[in-house]
């Protein structure tokens, strides 16, 4: 389960994913050695429940430098639903007893034959970029980067083309051919645009975001704080505050604020305030902490 890995652990995939490589040292010997390989990963959320007004990133605490290099995220939600719950239920309930008239489900494939189908694919298939799957894979780029212009939001990165050119191949390789078509890359930009969908929208406009995944904050999040941010600093000028603790400055923003502003929401303003020294905390307490103001008379 991936969100149960340690932070070592993570480190190594970093490496993995971005040079394709492992470093090891162990017993004087250090070298450095070829990873290609694909990765399959689960995680849960946190608290085992996911929450629709947070992004993924926030939802299962995992590095937005790691998360964004998977080619495809798939939100899996355990929604009730009468027929697939049944379905499942004599699944599982099946393991236990021994049904002699039940018969081979002849629709699912043959574990043996699937290994081979795999086997001989990966050894003799591979498929080369042919010229109109390249400008397919163009179109459905420019398409896509164009889509975040009118709304001023990252709905596509080169990221994004790499990935749709390795499931294009993935999916040459499927069909046992020695060619990238254009079906394959129509096939690669629907599950593109479906895991974009899933992972990548933004819970407050209902629109692709891609600095969802990204960075882990939204465009429209970015804004609010960085608006909220300004309203602090505007606060500070006109009420001449020096030195003030957070339930006190809480209540005075949302005095003036039409909007209501959440504890969570003032302490990320306040901590991006702090790390560019336009305040200092003080003293911390359970609960609450002291904060003075400092260069008040530049502040921009």
């Amino acid at each position: 389960e991936f969100d149960k890995m340690s932070d070592s652990t993570r480190s190594i995939l970093h490496e993995v994913m971005e040079q394709q490589t492992v470093s090891i040292a162990k017993a004087g010997i250090i070298a450095s050695l070829n990873a290609r390989t694909s990765i399959l990963a689960a995680a849960n959320p946190q608290e085992s429940v996911w929450n629709k007004r947070l992004s993924i990133v926030e939802n299962i605490q995992l590095p937005p430098t790691l998360l964004s290099r998977f080619d495809l995220i798939y939100l899996i939600l355990d929604s009730p639903n009468k027929e697939k719950d049944r379905n499942l239920a004599k699944h599982i309930v099946s393991l236990y007893y021994e049904n002699r008239e039940r018969q081979e489900d002849t629709s699912v494939l043959n574990r043996n034959i699937l290994s081979n189908y795999i086997s001989y694919a990966r050894k003799h298939i591979k498929p080369i970029l042919q010229e109109e799957a390249a400008t397919e894979l163009t179109n459905a780029y420019i398409k896509l980067r164009q889509e975040g212009n009118k709304r001023h939001t990252v709905t596509a990165t080169p990221r994004q083309l790499e990935s749709l050119i390795r499931i294009s191949e993935a999916h040459a390789k499927m069909r046992f051919s020695q060619r990238v078509e254009v079906e394959d890359v129509d096939f690669a930009v629907t599950l593109m645009k479906e895991a974009l969908l899933q992972a990548a929208t933004d819970s407050t406009t209902g629109l692709i975001d891609m600095d969802i995944i990204a960075t882990g904050l939204s465009t429209s999040k970015r804004l609010i704080k960085n608006d909220l941010a300004k309203a602090i600093v505007e606060t500070f000028r006109q009420r001449n505050i020096v030195v003030t603790t957070f339930s006190e400055f809480r209540n005075i923003i949302n005095e003036q604020s039409s909007i209501p502003v959440t504890a969570q929401q003032l302490q990320d303003a306040l901590a991006g305030l702090e790390v560019e020294e336009q305040i200092k905390i003080t003293k911390r307490g359970k609960g609450d902490f002291t904060f003075r103001v400092l260069r008040q008379d530049n502040m921009v």
